[in-house]
């Protein structure tokens, strides 16, 4: 592949995965910033919090489509390529979690930029390099989160569970071993962004959704 067009692609997955769905599909639907609600993310969970269920779960489905998109573009692009359709995804899950649209200076004069944990990006990017992987992972991560009750364990996991999926491909099937990367990088991203998260389900104050959440009101 061209180095421009790598720049390109490259620049283009972080474009479209800056674009916040959650904090888009809050603000039409209820006039909020979600970026002031709860945990001040912009992905599907927090979307819901501040909105309602529909609202979180489309958003999380744009999010997880953006960032396939991405890994197809580049399938379309340099077919043969594995490395290459694994750098896109993560510079999505980049744009989702630091958005371009969404800067703004703190109390300090700080320049801070708003977004996501990336769980839904790192899904649609699985999802982009393998489709099937899809009846694997929604299954898999809405258990976790109705089940167990906490959604940034969920948002770990889906890295961990793409791993394991491209570690089986590739040992039984021969599928391109470099997809194993991507949940790797995937996953430093993520548990990146859920550091406060991660302190707090070690002092047992982290937010529970589904049932749990319910049980507890």
């Amino acid at each position: 592949m061209n180095i421009w067009v790598l720049l390109v692609l490259i620049l283009l997955s972080y474009l479209l995965g800056s674009i916040p769905w959650g904090y888009i599909g809050v603000k039409i639907s209820t006039g909020k910033d979600v970026r002031k609600i709860e945990s001040g993310r912009t992905g599907g969970t927090n979307a819901m919090r501040a909105a309602n269920f529909s609202v979180g779960l489309l958003a999380s489905m744009l999010d997880i489509l953006k960032s396939a998109l991405t890994v197809w573009l580049a399938k379309a692009i340099a077919p043969d390529q594995p490395w290459m359709h694994i750098i896109p995804p993560i510079f999505a899950i980049l744009g989702h979690n630091y958005s371009l649209f969404l800067i703004e200076k703190d109390e300090h004069g700080k320049i801070r930029m708003f977004g996501g944990a990336g769980g839904a990006p790192a899904a649609g990017g699985a999802i982009g390099l393998w489709w099937p992987s899809v009846f694997i992972l929604l299954p898999l991560g809405a258990l976790i989160i109705f089940g167990i009750g906490y959604a940034s364990i969920a948002t770990m996991s889906f890295p961990v569970i793409a791993i394991l999926i491209f570690l089986y491909r590739s040992l039984r099937f021969g599928a391109p071993w470099e997809y194993l990367l991507f949940g790797f990088l995937a996953e430093i991203l993520i548990l990146w962004a859920l550091r406060p998260n991660i302190r707090r389900l070690r002092k047992g104050t982290e937010r529970l959704v589904g049932w749990r959440a319910n049980r507890e009101e």
